[in-house]
């Protein structure tokens, strides 16, 4: 079986973790041989790096620009918004809807001749955290409406789309609804999982009495990387209608715990790599890449 396709995702994934948790922070732009230099340490290899950035460079995520003497990228405004529509599907879970704020309900009726489009659309709808709770409709806490518009724009579906926002007033409980959108059980096993893998690390972090900075920094992606995908399905649902047993509430708080340990010792360690005495120092793999590149 060919390595190669999981290969690339695993590069995209890093490096748009690698842009929202830390170029961001940085000022929006970032130094290519910099750039090699951190994402290799994290485990990518130059070549993959450099491919990673020149897709989204074609994405229209990165320009080229140069900060005294360095060569790197700037985000584009397309990135930031991308990446700020992603913090509110990656970071809502960590306050629960309220349930007096009610729910967006989105109604579709695609034709047949865009079933690509209609397909699309759905996978958005699923990735947002939205429930299928019918034929064709979606729901999920009205604080998605925002996101759920954006979605549907992009696809250019607006005109086939009835969106809502409302109370639940009667008929079908409520949580029995929710059990039928949301498969709750697999996502409680997502989070279960990485309570089970990163309480450990959280506890030995809580009382070391050093941390290496490069190990901050390739802890702290891997933790925003792993905690990317779980509030994907799973937009922050009220605890009114969750099992009482949720163990969402738990994860949320060991990530919160693992990224005040990493994030601060993470940039302070990639920080340098800003700069252009940094390039000049690059190590010997990282300046081929940059030199041999066709960014």
């Amino acid at each position: 079986m060919d390595a190669r396709p999981a290969a690339a995702r695993r590069s995209r994934t890093v490096l748009v973790t690698f842009l929202g948790a830390v170029v961001r922070k940085l000022g929006n732009w970032m130094p290519i041989a910099g750039t090699v230099d951190l994402l290799t340490q994290a485990g990518l290899d130059a070549s993959s790096v450099r491919t990673a950035v020149f897709r989204l460079k074609q994405r229209g995520w990165l320009e080229a620009q140069t900060r005294s003497g360095v060569r790197g990228y700037a985000l584009t405004p397309a990135a930031l918004e991308a990446l700020a529509a992603g913090d509110e599907v990656i970071w809502h879970a960590r306050q629960p809807a309220d349930l007096a704020d009610g729910w967006c309900l989105v109604n579709f009726s695609v034709p047949e001749s865009a079933r690509a489009k209609r397909h699309q659309l759905t996978a958005h709808l699923a990735a947002l955290g939205f429930g299928n709770i019918g034929a064709a409709v979606w729901t999920a806490p009205a604080r998605m409406l925002p996101a759920a518009v954006r979605a549907i724009g992009e696809l250019d579906l607006t005109d086939q789309c009835a969106i809502f926002t409302g109370d639940h007033v009667g008929g079908q409980d409520l949580a029995a609804m929710v059990r039928k959108g949301w498969y709750l059980p697999e996502i409680d096993r997502r989070y279960r999982e990485f309570l089970a893998d990163r309480t450990a690390e959280a506890d030995h972090l809580a009382t070391a009495a050093f941390v290496d900075g490069r190990d901050a920094f390739v802890g702290y992606l891997s933790v925003v990387a792993d905690w990317r995908k779980l509030p994907f399905r799973d937009p922050g649902l009220p605890p009114q209608v969750l099992p009482p047993d949720w163990s969402g509430p738990a994860a949320v708080h060991l990530f919160e715990r693992l990224v005040t340990a990493l994030e601060g010792r993470a940039l302070a360690h990639a920080a340098p790599y800003w700069s252009a005495r940094a390039r000049q120092g690059a190590q010997p793999a990282a300046q081929r890449a940059v030199d041999s590149s066709s960014w």
